[in-house]
């Protein structure tokens, strides 16, 4: 059974080795995980899942695997009908009655006796100890008591005493273009990657260390090196307008996993589209704002500058002066967002929006015009994509 969900991870491109699964097989045995399939998703991803990149492969190959499992139940729960495992009555029974119960004898004969009671029943049963039903001490049904049997299309268990359990279990569908989560942004963030040593030397280089001890006659020689770090740098600017509340929580998302990822970012906030000013604090935003100007002035053209917005707007916002609904602007959105354009070497747009929405007129158009087509969906693949021309 398990060569099989081996073999429809690997097809889902996961590099799983034949070591990993033998290691998986290893854990099992040691029931590491036992009879419950949250348990089983984690240890298998654990053994056969290297790289956090692969997770989502995974998980469509886990989902893909076990849906055999669900269309199973369906097809059991099709056969019996509804009405006999309807809950009409419990029976109450004593401990001494209990006691009296003899189990039928195992797994094996549990199934042949059950495929016997499915061909000679013919109407729905309560409160017995034979046939399929709700109540009573028959080792099939719901709702009764047995000390081993199969409890079929019961909602929760009560005495924990069932063989097999015969329920529908759902499955979320993982898909990268709906919820994203820190830990996928983090992975395409690291495709922007400038790796510089910088600081005081305090990490052992190794191999510098075994060339210097070779050449030195076997006397120990340390060499020692700054740390490794990410220097990319990088200015994120975040729209804040009302349309772009459904798009709060993955917007903090890819804020959170950018603040974490790169260790020289800035980030300033926008209403709508750029003009003179923009603001770091949203409470204080009438208050205390940073121009523009200051901005190209102050940061390199080496930042790689990425804008965060729906740029779903009234296109006079973009093309014309006065065109903020905030405030009156002298010089027209365009205007502002050219002169960042110009100064910084590489600008791209990450829009929350799916892709099909987009078109190619309104604001929308124009904007995708002004970043010269460089927008991206706010997903994994659009942000590996934006990633990967900010690091050219």
């Amino acid at each position: 059974m398990l060569i099989d969900f081996f073999l429809e991870v690997r097809r889902a491109k996961v590099p799983a080795s034949l070591r990993e699964f033998l290691d998986l097989l290893e854990a099992l045995q040691q029931r590491l995980a036992f009879a419950d399939m949250e348990e089983f998703y984690y240890l298998a991803r654990l053994c056969l899942v290297k790289d956090e990149r692969h997770f989502d492969k995974f998980d469509l190959a886990f989902k893909a695997y076990f849906e055999g499992i669900e269309h199973l139940d369906q097809m059991l729960e099709a056969l019996i009908p509804d009405e006999w495992l309807r809950a009409e009555f419990e029976k109450n029974l004593s401990e001494e009655e209990k006691a009296k119960i003899d189990s039928l004898g195992g797994l094996e004969e549990l199934i042949e006796t059950f495929k016997k009671r499915m061909e000679e029943q013919k109407k729905r049963h309560a409160g017995g100890n034979k046939w399929i039903g709700t109540g009573g001490t028959s080792p099939f049904g719901a709702d009764g008591y047995n000390p081993e049997g199969f409890r079929i299309g019961q909602k929760n268990g009560r005495h924990g005493r069932a063989i097999k359990v015969w329920e529908k279990r759902e499955f979320k569908d993982l898909d990268d273009s709906v919820t994203l989560g820190i830990r996928n942004i983090k992975v395409a963030l690291r495709r922007l990657r400038k790796f510089a040593r910088q600081g005081a030397a305090d990490k052992l280089d190794l191999d510098d260390t075994i060339r210097s001890t070779a050449r030195n006659a076997g006397y120990l020689d340390l060499k020692m090196v700054p740390e490794r770090h990410n220097a990319a740098k990088v200015l994120i600017f975040f729209d804040v307008g009302g349309s772009m509340d459904p798009h709060v929580r993955v917007c903090e998302e890819l804020f959170s996993a950018a603040r974490a990822e790169f260790k020289h970012m800035e980030y300033f906030y926008f209403h709508n589209f750029v003009y003179e000013s923009l603001w770091k604090n949203n409470v204080r935003r009438m208050n205390e704002t940073t121009d523009t100007w200051d901005i190209l002035n102050k940061y390199s053209p080496d930042y790689k500058v990425i804008f965060v917005g729906d740029a779903t707007m009234a296109p006079y916002e973009i093309s014309h002066p006065g065109g903020s609904i905030e405030h009156w602007n002298e010089e027209s959105g365009a205007t502002w967002f050219q002169r960042l354009s110009d100064h910084f070497r590489k600008v791209v747009w990450i829009n929350p929006l799916p892709e099909s929405y987009w078109g190619t007129g309104g604001s929308l158009g124009m904007t995708r015009q002004l970043v010269n087509n460089h927008m991206y969906p706010l997903t994994v693949e659009g942000l590996e994509s934006a990633m990967k021309y900010l690091s050219k």
